[in-house]
């Protein structure tokens, strides 16, 4: 694979982390679910980074960039769009709604209802939205990153599964150490610094990235590597939900872009390793527990799943 790619990547990844400080391994993640053509929900406190990364994935591309706050009282059709009739000719007409975009920044998903929730699942598997009858294509790329906060449960509606299983990745971003807090301060002393973000990619630039990562080779270890951690998600005792086969397929994508965004155009295993828990672990249930504790212990099954299977050479 040619070195202008990995230039091109490497220089988004420097860009955003100006942005989010001392979280590399964050903007990377965020950058393998776009060239993936993934969907990434970032789960966390507030005032961590969450909107600051999104915006500044969005602004370092030169593609449409749409915000979406969901609120309680947020409808279906304010994102999808709703047909109207024209008295003037009798006929109808379908005014698009903000989805229609290339980045849409979902913030605070958990804070709207199931059913406006739902009206993204198509969207975000097929690139399309169905209104009235008629189905309506989404331009590539399309890429939906949405935030929420875990810790925050009056007001919220919890993301079911299969919503969940519609992002590819999902991810934290922490608290920053005290030497890199002490730098966010004096970045945001003027100002913040993601609105002063430059492009540094666009559109067609972006859609050949996202082409070359499919190219990126698997070998039939990986593909063994793979399979094996998902089987043992379903015969864990205390998963009562395992990984199903769209996540297998997910982690291999995942790992093709995550490999790119390492200079490589082959997948090793500590690829796998390194996405495992970003993959999997929203796609797992635990049983006989409390939501409020379900991310944490999901999390630590799937390391536990992973360290015990042994990496292919």
């Amino acid at each position: 694979m040619e070195s202008d790619a990995y230039v091109a990547i490497g220089n988004l990844v420097d860009h955003i982390g100006r942005v989010l400080l001392g979280k590399e391994q964050t903007v990377r993640l965020a950058v393998t679910a776009l060239l993936a053509q993934g969907h990434l929900l970032i789960e966390d406190a507030p005032g961590v980074g969450k909107t600051s990364l999104a915006k500044a994935l969005a602004m370092s591309l030169n593609c449409k960039f749409t915000r979406l706050q969901f609120t309680p009282d947020l409808l279906p059709s304010d994102i999808l769009g709703t047909t109207i009739f024209l008295p003037n000719t009798g006929e109808f007409e379908f005014r698009a709604g903000p989805i229609f975009t290339n980045i849409l920044l979902a913030d605070e998903i958990n804070r709207t209802t199931p059913r406006t929730q739902s009206a993204l699942l198509e969207a975000m598997s097929e690139s399309q939205v169905s209104i009235d009858g008629a189905t309506h294509p989404l331009a590539p790329p399309f890429f939906v990153l949405a935030t929420q906060n875990p810790h925050e449960f009056e007001g919220t509606y919890p993301l079911p599964e299969n919503q969940l299983d519609r992002f590819m990745l999902r991810i934290e971003i922490g608290y920053p150490t005290l030497n890199t807090e002490m730098e966010v301060l004096r970045t945001h002393q003027r100002g913040e610094p993601v609105e002063r973000t430059q492009s540094v990619m666009n559109k067609d630039q972006l859609l050949e990235l996202q082409q070359r990562a499919r190219e990126v080779r698997v070998d039939d270890g990986i593909h063994q590597y793979i399979v094996e951690i998902v089987h043992s998600t379903r015969e864990h005792e205390e998963l009562a939900l395992g990984v199903s086969t769209r996540g297998a397929v997910t982690m291999m994508h995942a790992a093709q872009a995550y490999a790119m965004v390492n200079g490589r155009d082959y997948i090793i295993p500590d690829d796998i390793k390194e996405l495992a828990v970003p993959v999997f672990a929203h796609r797992v249930v635990v049983g006989g527990i409390i939501r409020e504790s379900h991310r944490q212990r999901a999390s630590s099954i799937i390391s536990q799943i992973v360290s015990s299977i042994a990496v292919p050479v």
